[in-house]
């Protein structure tokens, strides 16, 4: 049986909601921003005048749960953290924005995508 590669999925599913929050009329302006080991945003983009970190999860079943339970109250402070530390590297303190989550629940090669607004 081969083994998964969960980094490359990963990263695949990524790519799949940038190209969704595109077609949705969002605006990617980075991915992947990394403010410690322990903190990451998946995708920042421009809706508007809002600057959104989204937060992008999968799962291929809901065995453990549906994937937006995976994001605890301990992954939201360390978002919150990194996106502070963004909007103070850019100089966009004053700068409007929200927290999205988007879902990705795959049946096969199929993902069903969610997208949930001002998540937390």
């Amino acid at each position: 049986m081969p083994t998964r590669n969960l980094r490359r999925e990963g990263h695949e599913t990524e790519d799949r909601v940038a190209g969704y929050l595109e077609v949705q009329g969002y605006r990617i302006v980075d991915r992947n921003f990394q403010y410690s080991t322990k903190a990451e945003i998946d995708i920042i983009a421009l809706d508007g005048e809002d600057l959104v970190f989204c937060e992008v999860k999968s799962r291929a079943s809901d065995e453990f749960g549906p994937p937006e339970y995976a994001l605890t109250q301990l992954k939201q402070q360390r978002i919150r953290r990194a996106a502070l530390a963004y909007l103070t590297f850019k100089g966009r303190r004053d700068q409007a924005c929200r927290f999205d989550v988007v879902v990705v629940r795959w049946h096969g090669d199929r993902g069903a995508i969610e997208h949930i607004r001002n998540a937390f």
